[in-house]
């Protein structure tokens, strides 16, 4: 026997009214902005849609609100030291999402002529930050001025020497300095494809 449209479209109501948690919606004022806005995907995309693909959409969303949120965390504070050299502090994970914020926070052609990064309270997470590091040292070296780099990774200094030895075919240039400490050297990987990783000792 048949079942009527109707029955089933009042039974598919039911079922909805009593899996969606109706008290989220009180919750909507006191959460972040992002995870209030997952949420409304989520549901309008399992009405339109079905569940597996509010999911992925969800998923997706709440990736990229991470990223965008974690860009905006990196921070650098500067100081003279030494008398004519500069000392920057960069704060907060160096990724793709934040190497356009990276390379905002310095001044080559303004800054003296020795410039010191630290790096004690940052990470370098991905290819991307290496490029960028390397590409600001280049910015630096372009205008006769030297940058040295502080508390890098062992991992992370092995490939910064092959991501400029792969361009360049030599080792860093005279205006790019790597000052290594494994005392107080942070330990960690970078995120990099298997095959670079053949030969690195970590």
């Amino acid at each position: 026997a048949s079942v009527p449209v109707a029955s089933l479209v009042g039974v598919m109501l039911l079922v909805c009214q009593s899996t969606f948690s109706w008290s989220s919606l009180r919750l909507l004022r006191k959460i972040p902005k992002l995870d209030a806005l997952v949420i409304a995907l989520v549901s309008i995309i399992t009405v339109q849609k079905d569940l597996a693909y509010a999911v992925v959409a969800g998923t997706i969303a709440s990736a990229i609100g991470f990223a965008w949120k974690q860009s905006t965390n990196l921070t650098a504070s500067s100081s003279t030291v030494e008398k004519k050299k500069k000392l920057y502090r960069l704060n907060g994970p160096l990724f793709f999402g934040s190497t356009t914020q990276f390379s905002s926070l310095f001044s080559p052609k303004s800054d003296p002529e020795e410039v010191i990064l630290d790096f004690t309270d940052s990470r370098v997470i991905d290819h991307s930050a290496l490029e960028a590091i390397q590409s600001l040292a280049d910015q630096y070296g372009s205008v006769g001025k030297k940058i040295t780099l502080r508390h890098l990774s062992k991992d992370c200094t092995q490939l910064l020497l092959r991501l400029y030895s792969s361009k360049k075919g030599d080792n860093l240039p005279p205006y790019e300095v790597i000052e290594a400490d494994p005392a107080t050297d942070p330990v960690y990987q970078v995120a990099e494809e298997s095959n670079i990783y053949k030969d690195i000792s970590v």
